[in-house]
């Protein structure tokens, strides 16, 4: 379970307090998988963020109870000057898992072949991006956490690959997503939120959380 309660959080833009969240509540159970759509720069990553532990709320309380995931393409803990070998290992360790198959698994889903033991540092952005979607998906989390959908990737075949093993884990996982496309949320969530003015609102389905986005967008 994730839960907000009365979260506030804003940021100094150097000329007004940018507010992104305002008293807010908002829960996420396991078992059923939640998007969130809301306007490009209203704070989407942030709220993400704020559901891993990567940021703090000014006010109010985020309450985890599950193991929640690093979002999609985040890359903290990626040592740059260390290979995808020696990185995915260390994320194995980092979370009790077995390297080999940690390395395993990711090295087969992300198909960088000899990249696979170069440093990451050396990886284009793309490539980068599958191979922290290759490691978020070789970890065991209740909860995964997506920014605006699946990696923005020219490979074919890893979409294919990358997309089927999400689906399998959709059987016995929860996603959060946040996007402004509600095409986006379809492939993924059950429940659906809007994010307004700092507020946060809950509908049982897409469908009806898309009439309030549609109106006031």
């Amino acid at each position: 379970m994730i839960e907000f309660d009365n979260v506030s959080k804003s940021f100094w833009t150097g000329t007004q307090r940018k507010v992104i969240l305002d008293r807010a509540s908002l829960r996420v159970d396991i078992g059923t998988s939640v998007g969130i759509l809301a306007p490009n720069g209203t704070g989407k990553t942030t709220i993400i963020n704020m559901m891993a532990g990567l940021e703090k709320p000014d006010e109010g309380q985020v309450r985890r109870t599950s193991r929640v995931s690093f979002p999609l393409g985040f890359m903290g803990g990626v040592v740059h000057r260390h290979t995808g070998t020696e990185n995915a290992r260390y994320i194995a360790r980092l979370y009790g898992l077995d390297p080999d198959y940690v390395e395993a698994f990711a090295r087969w889903l992300c198909g960088l072949d000899e990249y696979f033991d170069m440093p990451v540092g050396t990886y284009s952005a793309g490539m980068r991006s599958r191979f922290s979607f290759a490691l978020m998906l070789a970890l065991d989390f209740d909860i995964y956490l997506i920014d605006e959908g699946m990696p923005n990737t020219t490979d074919v075949e890893f979409n294919k690959k990358a997309g089927a093993v999400l689906r399998e884990r959709l059987k016995t996982t929860t996603v959060v997503i946040v996007s402004h496309q509600p095409e986006v949320l379809e492939k993924f969530a059950r429940r659906a939120a809007v994010l307004r003015a700092g507020k946060i609102y809950m509908f049982d389905t897409l469908e009806e959380a898309k009439q309030l986005y549609d109106y006031e967008g």
